[in-house]
């Protein structure tokens, strides 16, 4: 096998040294001096070509294609990576150009957007954070490394990790929703689960975090719009979760499309080169997102298409996604003096450390290979893992009527009613490819197959979003005649993700109208809730004697909802966003800034709405189960701390009822008085707590005074002296205990690295 990049790797034990100013990571071997001889036989052309990915038609008929000309480009080294290509065969079809054809043989490096996993569909991120268990995610992230990986896939597009604050925003749906804390830790698990402990092992991932930054705070909650946040914000809720992906040894960043107080992520120096490599020492690449170079254009900052790539480059964007500005344009850029070669070669090296550490130049075609294609992907063991993951992620919003848990043993005739009752697209979510609907067993499968003695009918009674109500009649006639309804409501898939912004956050189409029927034809109905983002329904929440929200679970939807419906799994999760009252709530957290003149519908000259409420329908952290739970004792050690000292917060965690069931108990804190306003609240750390019925255990959760920094007046992060309130409950609404903490000492500089507190329970 020819590949003229490993021999000249192998060869320059004598090459120079980095670039001054080059920040890729060495290895302690001679990684650094065969990286540098690579680039010094490089042509201009190659090297932009290693700058740059291109696209593949992954729903082309027959599997993932290219155009034509784009062979062409790899035979020249003109190209660097792909997405949107995979499948062992293709890319091993691929590969072979770049590495036998090509002048130095550097290999491919192929990317795709694995968001909840690969062919075996996990329930969508904001799913997965309703779990609040790290660990479980991180292992459904292992689960669509090893699967992609399989499949010929070097590099996911994920996670996302943009603080999401507008459920507006279509793309809510890809995150783990409103609050920094919760989204460091799932940021940080899924980097972990990605790229496992060694790069070099086949079946890692590069993780890429996305979208940098601030993405999540479009105005409007329309995507791709404008962000304008102070630096204060932006460093105290939006950064965190990038600088925890960092900090757990993420490889990639993208870019966002969003601009950021005038300028836009993608030539964003002030925070590529400046936040992101200077103060935060993140030592891989960055990536664009889809034509977000190209589009420098049309937000306005650059004239043409060199303007562009100049601009976007020189600010710390290494590779281009799709717009070609790069390779097309830059050439005379360089040759002109416009763009510096050195910051070429600089961009050149990340790339192509990314691609060792990941063994491609040893053996280029070690993600190429059939036999683990056929035999890794949608295992048994897999859709176990993604059943328990999808049963974690479901919330129980509410059960007035006890109807849930049913009683398999009662039912004779079971009505399964709704639009998604038996969708089995829907139940994949957006950003679901290369799943597939055949794989996904629905919520009517599911029932069926869970109470197989049983009348289990099913009327969709309305469409998601169209006008003909003809069908409600018919579905509340078969409710009435029914033992139990199973009520199936939500989103369409193709509601949720990018571009799919909604102005409107109620149930689309006559779902309402249908609901009310039901519910008044049978008073056992339980109402199950399928869709990527809160939905602002008062009335369903009012009139459903019991109402779960299921989100898009992915292919085990319908053993997973089966599970919890029948009690054969407690739900546990917790909203890890707020659910509104209404769609003009929104932008909706629970951890905002108090006011002057405090909401208080009694009070004329406060700030409120006349026309609804001001807090959520669910708040942030709600979450219900079949069982109670009680808490007591709270203590705080020391009650007095230093800036470098760690405080342990400990309870007594009691289940009270007849089932067993796991509590994520949640530990807020708020800063009375600070140099600048304050959250009311803020989580600092939560406990999953798995408890037999009638046990109790004694819960400690250790948290780095540190943790409680802030950007202050002079725009430092600094832990500041002053007296905090410390808060455990079972949401931000349900605050059970409450103790309060000194901070002593003298006000003290801290660093933006990420920082956790650590629970323990005995």
């Amino acid at each position: 096998m020819k590949n003229p990049a490993l021999l000249i790797l192998l060869a320059a034990c004598g090459a120079t040294g980095p670039a001054p100013g080059d920040e890729t990571p060495r290895s302690p071997a001679a990684a650094p001096t065969r990286i540098d001889a690579l680039v010094a036989r490089m042509t201009l052309d190659e090297k932009l070509g290693q700058l740059t990915q291109l696209e593949g038609a992954w729903d082309a008929p027959g599997g993932p294609k290219i155009d034509a000309r784009y062979r062409a480009m790899i035979a020249e080294g003109r190209v660097g990576s792909f997405l949107s290509v995979f499948g062992a065969d293709f890319t091993r079809e691929l590969q072979t150009i770049a590495v036998e054809k090509s002048r130095l043989g550097i290999p491919l490096l192929y990317a795709f957007d694995v968001i909840h996993g690969f062919r075996t569909t996990f329930p969508v991120p904001l799913a997965e954070a309703s779990s609040w268990d790290a660990v479980a995610v991180e292992n459904a992230a292992r689960v669509a490394a090893v699967e992609a990986t399989a499949a010929g896939i070097h590099w996911t597009f994920a996670p996302m990790v943009d603080v999401a604050r507008d459920a507006r925003w279509g793309r809510i749906v890809e995150g783990s929703g409103e609050d920094p804390y919760l989204g460091m830790v799932m940021a940080a698990a899924r980097v972990r689960g990605f790229q496992g402990d060694d790069l070099a092992r086949p079946d890692t991932l590069l993780a890429c975090a996305k979208h940098f930054a601030a993405y999540g705070g479009a105005e409007g909650g329309r995507d791709y719009n404008t962000v304008d946040v102070s630096e204060r914000t932006l460093r105290d809720v939006y950064l965190p979760p990038f600088r925890a992906a960092v900090d757990a040894g993420v490889v990639t960043l993208m870019s966002g499309f969003n601009d950021l107080g005038g300028m836009p992520a993608s030539a964003h120096g002030g925070l590529l080169d400046g936040v992101l490599r200077r103060e935060w020492g993140f030592s891989g690449f960055v990536v664009s997102d889809w034509e977000s170079v190209g589009q420098l254009i049309p937000h306005g900052l650059a004239a043409d298409r060199a303007e562009a790539g100049r601009l976007a480059l020189t600010a710390g964007v290494d590779m281009e996604m799709v717009s070609k500005t790069y390779i097309q344009e830059l050439p005379a850029e360089v040759r002109a003096g416009r763009v510096p070669i050195g910051v070429v070669d600089r961009a050149v090296r990340r790339v192509l450390a990314a691609k060792e550490r990941l063994g491609l130049f040893d053996d280029p075609y070690r993600y190429s290979d059939p036999a683990r294609e056929k035999a890794d992907i949608l295992t048994a063991e897999h859709r176990a893992a993604a059943r328990q993951m999808a049963r974690e992620s479901i919330v129980l919003l509410g059960n007035q009527g006890g109807v849930l848990p049913l009683a398999a043993d009662r039912i004779h005739t079971l009505a399964v009613i709704g639009p998604l009752a038996d969708d089995r697209q829907a139940a994949l979510g957006p950003w679901s490819v290369p799943g597939r609907a055949a794989d996904v067993i629905s919520v009517l499968a599911g029932l069926r197959e869970a109470l197989p003695r049983a009348r289990v009918l099913h009327d969709a009674g309305v469409s998601i979003e169209g006008g003909d109500a003809r069908g409600i009649a018919r579905a509340a006639r078969l409710a009435a005649r029914a033992d139990a309804v199973i009520l199936v409501l939500g989103e369409s898939d193709a509601m949720s993700g990018e571009a799919k912004s909604r102005a409107d956050l109620s149930l689309p189409g006559r779902q309402m109208e249908l609901a009310r029927a039901v519910i008044a034809a049978n008073p056992k109905t339980a109402v199950v809730l399928m869709n990527g983002r809160p939905l602002a329904i008062p009335e369903l929440a009012s009139r459903a004697p019991a109402l779960l929200e299921t989100w898009f679970l992915g292919i085990e939807t319908g053993h997973a909802i089966a599970d919890v419906l029948l009690g054969l799994h407690n739900p546990g999760g917790k909203l890890p966003v707020s659910f509104p009252s209404a769609t003009g709530q929104e932008p909706l957290y629970y951890d905002h800034k108090p006011t002057g003149r405090p909401g208080d519908p009694k009070v004329v000259w406060s700030s409120k709405y006349i026309d609804a409420p001001i807090g959520p329908l669910f708040p942030f952290g709600h979450g219900l189960s079949y069982t109670r739970f009680e808490y007591a004792g709270l203590s705080i050690t020391p009650d007095r701390a230093g800036a470098a000292d760690t405080v342990a917060v400990e309870f007594a965690l009691e289940n009270s009822g007849q089932r067993a069931g796991v509590e994520v108990a949640q530990l807020y804190i708020h800063d009375l008085a600070a140099s600048v306003t304050r959250p009311v609240l803020e989580l600092v750390g939560f406990a999953r707590v798995e408890l037999a019925p009638g046990q109790i255990r004694r819960v400690r959760i250790e948290v780095p005074v540190a943790m409680l920094s802030f950007h202050g007046a002079d725009m430092r992060r600094a832990v500041e002296p002053g007296e905090v309130e410390v808060m455990v409950g079972a949401s931000s609404a349900d605050l059970r205990l409450r103790g309060r903490l000194r901070v002593t000492g003298p006000k003290t500089p801290v660093d933006d690295r990420a920082r956790f507190s650590r629970a323990a329970t005995r």
